[in-house]
């Protein structure tokens, strides 16, 4: 079975940047209850959609105390048990962040490292890649980054 999931994050000042678990030098970090790692959130949804559940606002609901600060490489990892508890595996992610800054290429291995480690995939079956919005839109102003991803689970 196989599902989608799409995140968005506008910038804020005096926060870090979070991709893919991995803290990206920059400007400006993302605004979220949680880390507000929008590639981990959009495969957070991709992995729930595969599954046919609720999105991640079920299960992390974003005015929960609990989920304040939370890391989204935790999410990631409570995703992957919920494929067990419901008799499935993961196999494989792709995913794409579309961004007019900063470059993700040069974090990228880490991203795939982190998040396979949260997922348990091997790293070379995390898919990532990244894109500008040629300078229009939300993102194209600089204004805040998006990602989407698709996710494969298959019966234990």
């Amino acid at each position: 079975m196989i599902g989608i999931g799409y995140d968005v994050h506008r910038f804020a000042e005096n926060r870090p940047l979070i991709l893919g678990g991995v803290e990206i030098p920059h400007t400006m970090g993302l605004d979220g209850h949680s880390d507000a790692d929008v590639l981990c959130h959009a495969v957070a949804d991709a992995v729930l959609g595969a599954l046919g559940e609720p999105d991640i606002g079920f299960f992390f609901p974003p005015g929960d105390p609990a989920c304040k600060g939370i890391s989204s490489l935790e999410i990631l990892e409570k995703c992957r048990q919920r494929c067990e508890e419901l008799g499935y595996r993961l196999v494989n992610i792709d995913s794409t962040i579309i961004a007019e800054a900063p470059k993700v290429l040069p974090h990228r291995d880490a991203m795939r490292q982190a998040m396979g480690s949260a997922l348990q995939l091997d790293p070379a079956r995390v898919g990532i890649k990244a894109t500008t919005n040629e300078t229009m839109g939300f993102v194209g102003r600089k204004e805040g980054i998006a990602a989407m991803a698709v996710a494969m689970v298959v019966p234990l």
